[in-house]
């Protein structure tokens, strides 16, 4: 049995796997410089490392591997694991031998899901390791701007799900979404297809509707000043040249070094507003101004701001929630994983 399974995804797994090496051994030859480098000269790391092309693409492929190989996965190793003997007619006679249903779906998809988690194991840490001297840059909030995926927190949603522990239940699920379609649509290419979409689901539904609540956000408001206030939202014709009459909401940043901003809110005297005075437009330079330079009139209107009781309120999930975060979204994808393959069993075994 081992030895059949290992027969019928040989080409995925090596496929995979070799793709898997090539990237692991970019990541040993340039991981050692990246730390080397920050141990000279944390502060201007982050500076330094934007300016490396070489360092840009690799990390940019990691990521990219970090939710691609779990898609293949699914599809390539998991939607033919059933799909392939219904459509075939062998499991007529795979079944009717010494072997029950059971075992052989056991057999089959252990050795897949083991499989499967290795090879996300080995892109999230890999990656993990790689990018550990620039996670400390950004976390700590040190000076300069990698630019691109490299300057974005490794918590926040672009590359929280390719990084860490998460690509191993990623890898998990995928394959248990694979199995199962091609159990219930008993054709292949239907099974590939059903389970790139539902991976994709999952994508969307994880970082949207899951992942903030998996751990307690904290909440924050600062005050609104020349330095975080960076924009107007707003409608309405241009009232003397300088911006819209109608003020809709303001675009203030208040930066959370290597955090995870959920929402941002204005707030006055701690109760949300819903809209906002017209005259904070006298806060900002009038359009077309090149270099922004604040006089006493803009201001006065930040003083008047702070006495009016307005701030800006951010809720986020902090740098120090990145474990808590990976190890309870990919014990929730291994769980999910563990209910689609009891699911495998239950539809085989209903299968004439």
């Amino acid at each position: 049995m081992i030895w059949l399974t290992w027969r019928q995804i040989r080409l995925g797994a090596t496929v995979v796997y070799a793709a898997l090496l090539a990237l692991a051994v970019a990541l040993v030859l340039t991981g050692p410089h990246l730390s080397d480098v920050y141990a000279q000269d944390a502060k201007a790391f982050l500076g330094w490392v934007g300016g490396q092309k070489l360092d840009r693409r690799i990390y940019t492929v990691g990521i990219a591997a970090g939710y691609v190989v779990p898609a293949a996965i699914g599809a390539f190793w998991g939607a033919p694991m059933i799909a392939r003997e219904l459509e075939a007619g062998t499991h007529r006679l795979v079944w009717n031998q010494s072997v029950t249903r059971g075992r052989w779906l056991a057999t089959r998809l252990g050795l897949g899901l083991a499989a499967a988690m290795t090879a996300g194991g080995v892109v999230g840490l890999a990656m993990t390791w790689w990018a550990h001297p620039l996670d400390r840059a950004v976390d700590r909030g040190t000076d300069g701007d990698a630019g691109g995926l490299l300057g974005i927190p490794r918590i926040v949603s672009d590359v929280f799900a390719a990084r860490g522990v998460a690509p191993i239940g990623y890898a998990a699920l995928a394959l248990a979404l694979g199995v199962l379609a091609g159990a219930l649509l008993r054709r292949t290419v239907p099974a590939m297809a059903v389970t790139l979409v539902l991976y994709a689901v999952v994508q969307v539904v994880m970082p949207v509707w899951v992942r903030p609540h998996l751990a307690s956000p904290r909440v924050s408001s600062s005050a609104i000043t020349s330095t975080t206030l960076h924009g107007i939202r707003g409608h309405g014709p241009v009232a003397g040249g300088r911006g819209p009459t109608h003020v809709d909401s303001l675009d203030v940043g208040d930066s959370v070094p290597g955090g995870w901003e959920l929402s941002h809110r204005t707030v006055r005297h701690g109760t949300a507003v819903r809209t906002v005075p017209s005259w904070v437009i006298g806060c900002l330079p009038p359009p077309g101004t090149r270099q922004v330079k604040f006089g006493p009139r803009e201001q006065a209107c930040f003083d008047r701001l702070a006495r009016e009781g307005y701030r800006q309120q951010v809720t986020y999930q902090p740098a120090a929630h990145y474990w808590t975060l990976q190890w309870r979204e990919t014990g929730l994808l291994l769980a999910g994983a563990a209910l689609l393959s009891g699911a495998c069993f239950w539809r085989i075994r209903r299968l004439v």
